[in-house]
């Protein structure tokens, strides 16, 4: 048989590679913009080119129209994301973040799907001394947003602590791997003085190359019973194997991915498929080869068909693995047996190994600050002062006062009890199992609000859940303020994507692991139309459930949505 013979699509590269090719590895005009003193923001160019540093320029929306009558520019400020690999950040560090979002940012920290630390509000003015701070506390923003692999996601598994050590180094080696080389990010923001070059020895990407990827990269390592990062939304996962309790390997998931756009059936939500399987040190080779592949074969074309999940539909799952294996020079093996539970946390106080305690903490929406009635940035800021083991952040945006002591225990308890931090337990099964983005003000994507609203539908889904015996029962909910999918929301139970102020369309019928795609159920509605669904449907669901039906299986047993077997069917 011949040999299938694989190409990237035809047309015309999209603006961005122009600005990618003509950037000098992602320098641009940045240097000058940040210092230019008429105007809070930059220009397009070198925004699309902040991306690779860890930033967006953005506005407050809530502002806009105001500002424009009184014909001054919009209110431009710049979100920064930190590169943190699983996660796991250093008490230090916490404090840190903390004094850096109220010295130049919101006095807000949003705890991110990716397992990370965002900050809003920051201006062009305070941009490098903020980034400098974070590089001093060995964090950095290298390559959280961009056309690259971003932040490495990884199970934080508190009660398999012995498990996630090793999987934790892992994925920090492979963040660090696959990194870009250019030193533009040095040079621009540490000051890192600037070599001179010839063309003999110019900085050459490696991997990446002057036009670096397609789109954005995203890599997960799920260890199971767990699924809480959503292997199966990445372009790339790793599915952790333990055995007699020691890590033997990983299998390997390819071609999964949230985002879509509206009215655009050529683009869809994708679950990544398993491949096979390799050995622990084997992920570093594989991971490389697959980005290489999208590199040489992903749409420079057309940007909303650019991720790697379009790749490998279109060229197809067997020549897709065909190539990394002949790129490898060895095969991958058989995928082992594994199972997923759910794609949740563990709220409440967990018992470690080796005499150590693990908190999990709810975090509503992500959102770290001091509320008027709920104090949560401080008591947070006063834990981190004595704590001695770790923080981290899980990706349903929570975050684990992880390896706490026995001696330190009691004190932690006192100030979780002094400042009313919630392990969540008070709340419904529904509030507990919810995500969302942060959409409007500062997201210029959103066409409807995310993480200012879920919390207010909640409260009115609540009381039909307590009307039908349901308050426990952990429904996976998520919204999102446009089709992007930071929340994905596409693996929500039930699920919300903003189409236009107070309008949303209502997706159904996701897998409680994370092993199945919702499909849409009405379109275009507001609040009383979405109650006035789900006040038929909650009802049912409480009634004809089978013993340990999950909601999402139950609605397509019930014949209420039609299962999405796959991305490829997500519109049908």
């Amino acid at each position: 048989m011949a040999k299938t013979k694989l190409t990237a699509p035809e047309g015309t590269p999209s603006d961005v590679e122009r600005i990618k090719r003509e950037s000098n590895y992602l320098r641009g005009t940045l240097a000058e913009s940040m210092l230019e003193p008429l105007s809070s923001g930059i220009s397009d160019d070198d925004n699309r080119l902040m991306k690779f540093h860890g930033s967006y320029l953005q506005d407050d929306r809530d502002l806009r129209n105001e500002r424009q009558k009184q014909k001054l520019e919009p209110a431009y400020q710049f979100m920064l994301r930190v590169r943190m690999p699983a996660g796991v950040a250093q008490p230090g560090q916490w404090l840190v973040m903390d004094e850096l979002a109220n010295k130049y940012g919101n006095g807000t920290l949003k705890l991110t799907t990716r397992q990370t630390f965002q900050m809003h509000g920051i201006l062009k003015w305070n941009m490098k001394k903020t980034i400098q701070s974070i590089h001093m506390a060995l964090l950095d923003t290298i390559a959280a947003c961009g056309d690259v692999n971003r932040n490495v996601m990884c199970n934080p598994n508190p009660y398999q602590s012995d498990v996630h050590a090793e999987v934790y180094e892992w994925s920090k080696r492979l963040s660090d791997d696959l990194l870009p080389r250019t030193r533009a990010y040095h040079e621009l923001w540490l000051d890192e003085e600037k070599v001179a070059s010839t063309p003999e020895v110019d900085e050459v990407e490696p991997m990446y190359g002057p036009l670096y990827l397609p789109r954005k990269f995203k890599i997960g390592v799920a260890v199971p019973p767990s699924n809480d990062i959503d292997v199966y939304s990445q372009d790339l996962g790793f599915i952790a194997i333990v055995e007699d309790g020691r890590l033997t390997g990983f299998n390997v998931a390819i071609g999964g991915g949230m985002g879509m756009a509206h009215g655009d059936k050529e683009t869809y939500p994708q679950l990544a498929k398993v491949i096979g399987y390799c050995k622990p040190e084997q992920i570093y080779d594989v991971a490389e080869k697959i980005i290489t592949i999208q590199r040489d074969y992903g749409n420079r074309a057309h940007r909303k068909n650019a991720r790697f999940k379009y790749t490998v539909d279109r060229l197809g799952l067997k020549n897709v693995k065909s190539e990394l294996e002949r790129r490898l020079g060895w095969k991958l093996e058989a995928a082992k047996p594994f199972h997923f539970n759910d794609n949740g946390d563990r709220y409440g106080w967990v018992q470690g190994v080796g005499d150590t305690w693990h908190y999990t903490m709810f975090v509503e929406g992500g959102r770290v600050a001091d509320f008027d009635d709920y104090p949560l940035m401080t008591g947070l800021r006063e834990i981190a002062k004595v704590h001695t083991g770790d923080i981290r952040l899980t990706a349903n945006q929570n975050l684990i006062i992880a390896n706490v002591s026995s001696q330190k225990k009691a004190e932690i308890s006192a100030l979780i009890e002094r400042y009313g931090l919630s392990d969540g337990k008070r709340y419904s099964g529904l509030r507990r199992s919810s995500m969302a983005c942060v959409s409007l003000p500062t997201c210029g994507l959103a066409m409807a609000e995310a993480e200012r609203y879920l919390p207010v539908l909640i409260d009115k889904i609540d009381g039909m859940l307590d009307e039908n015996g349901l308050r426990e029962e952990e429904i996976t909910i998520r919204m999102t303020g446009c089709p992007n999918g930071c929340a994905r929301h596409s693996l929500g139970e039930i699920g919300f994507i903003g189409k236009a102020p107070g309008k949303y369309n209502m997706y159904l019928g996701a897998a409680h692991d994370g092993s199945r795609l919702s499909k849409m159920y009405r379109e275009n509605i507001g609040e009383d139309e979405i109650l006035r669904e789900l006040s038929g449907i909650i009802p049912r669901y409480a009634k004809e459930r089978e013993s340990g039906e999950h909601f999402g299986d139950y609605v397509i047993r019930a014949g209420i949505i039609a299962a999405t077997t796959d991305g490829t069917n997500f519109h049908a």
